[in-house]
């Protein structure tokens, strides 16, 4: 079987050394079977492995390979619509439950770091900065939304007080939350992987679920094995293809770019962002970006819809990194690679069970990094029995999006084409 390797990118160049992992080519038999060895997937598993269960992991490339190993790296709390949204779309009690847990994925992520000892340049301190009084004012209301729910760590930031913490004079004021932060985000997925065997979980390489056979005791089929489980956990988000017809048609697959530079040394690097917070714009198609642990500026953004690799990756992100940091026009581009992340239409996960057996969760809608962790904690719960907090998420509406999966694409452009003309114009 052709060995699928890490896309180029600086995370993949500067990961921690870990062993290669089998292939799995016989028959095993498990409590849990987890498809998809990134962040919702080992989540769960480690949970899951933290409760006594037995649980196999099967990953169709490495461990990290999709949106797990490619993102910003950011830790942002919340949801991709936030709560105020959701409360109005399912009423108090249901937005209750969701909003205690909109802010649990970064303090999983935290715990994590700790508890193994998983070396990922975690840094604390996120940016939320805005470009218009429109958006300072959403951020106003913001801070003001999770404060209810009781997210403390939070300073509104005028425009003096946001150059303090970066050097960019696109901003006229800001949000800082402390509870945010930034990761090597393939790091954080390779320990939390190592934690999962060090627990008795094991996961196998090279191994795609190509087939489940559904019933009281399912199987999940891989070109060379196959594993029976009581349970499945379904973890493949965007890379999950056809597997589960069910949950392509509510998604779809988008791509985003990321570019870093080569290392600015610590005078510059320190100019630029003196705190190393991390940044986003709050645009509806944002830029984000952070400084990496040696120094580099990791700066991303523009979504392709349907995820199609775009030729030029430097030539749509160099542009938005010289608006912002205009000083860094002579600095070379070590690296420039695309991910895919999943899309619903709500721009809420989803969530759920097919059958009596099979648990999913996908759709992060760009937000995954603490969702995800969130996610496998309570994919956990719901197998343990306790299904509370699974059926807030469960209960959810969703769509499939108009036309099929024929018109998804030009439909969501659209979407994208308008947005970008709002972000543009400030109305």
């Amino acid at each position: 079987m052709a060995h699928t390797p890490y896309p180029e990118s600086y995370y993949a160049a500067s990961a921690n050394a870990v062993p290669p992992r089998p292939a799995l080519q016989d028959e095993v038999e498990t409590d849990v079977c987890v498809i998809g060895a990134g962040y919702t997937g080992l989540s769960s598993a480690l949970f899951l492995l933290e409760h006594g269960f037995r649980v196999t992991v099967l990953e169709a490339a490495k461990v990290g390979f999709g949106a797990s190993g490619r993102n910003g790296g950011q830790i942002v709390n919340s949801y991709s619509r936030d709560i105020d949204v959701i409360e109005r779309s399912v009423g108090p009690k249901q937005a209750q439950l969701l909003g205690q847990m909109a802010f649990e994925g970064g303090r999983i992520i935290r715990e994590r770091v700790a508890k193994y000892n998983i070396q990922c340049d975690l840094k604390d301190g996120g940016v939320f900065a805005a470009i218009t009084a429109k958006q300072m004012g959403h951020l106003e209301s913001q801070k003001r939304l999770w404060e209810r729910f009781g997210h403390t760590q939070l300073e509104l930031m005028d425009q003096r007080r946001i150059r303090e913490v970066v050097a960019c004079d696109q901003y006229i004021g800001g949000m800082l939350d402390m509870s945010g932060g930034h990761i090597h985000p393939l790091n954080l997925v390779l320990g939390e992987a190592a934690a999962v065997e060090s627990l008795g979980g094991t996961i196998y390489e090279q191994s795609p679920a190509v087939r489940i056979e559904r019933g009281a005791s399912p199987v999940v089929h891989t070109p060379q094995g196959k594993v029976r489980a009581k349970f499945i956990i379904v973890a493949g988000n965007a890379y999950l293809g056809n597997l589960v017809p069910e949950l392509a048609a509510k998604s779809m697959p988008c791509g985003t770019q990321v570019i870093t530079t080569e290392p600015l040394g610590e005078e510059l690097a320190r100019a630029m962002l003196p705190q190393d917070y991390c940044v986003e714009d709050c645009n509806y198609l944002l830029d984000y970006y952070r400084l990496s642990g040696d120094k580099r500026l990791i700066f991303g953004g523009g979504v392709v819809y349907g995820a199609r690799d775009p030729a030029n990756i430097e030539a749509i992100i160099r542009p938005k990194m010289l608006k912002a940091f205009p000083q860094l026009k002579d600095v070379k581009i070590d690296y420039a690679w695309t991910g895919n992340f999943l899309l619903t239409l709500s721009r809420l996960p989803q969530v759920g069970r097919l059958g009596d057996n099979i648990y999913y969760s996908q759709g992060c809608s760009g937000h995954g990094v603490t969702y995800t962790h969130l996610a496998g904690k309570v994919l956990a719960e719901a197998l343990r029995g306790q299904a509370e907090r699974f059926d807030a998420f469960a209960d959810l509406p969703h769509y499939p999006f108009p036309g099929g999966q024929m018109l998804r694409t030009p439909f969501a452009a659209l979407g994208a084409w308008y947005y970008g003309l709002r972000d543009k114009f400030g109305f």
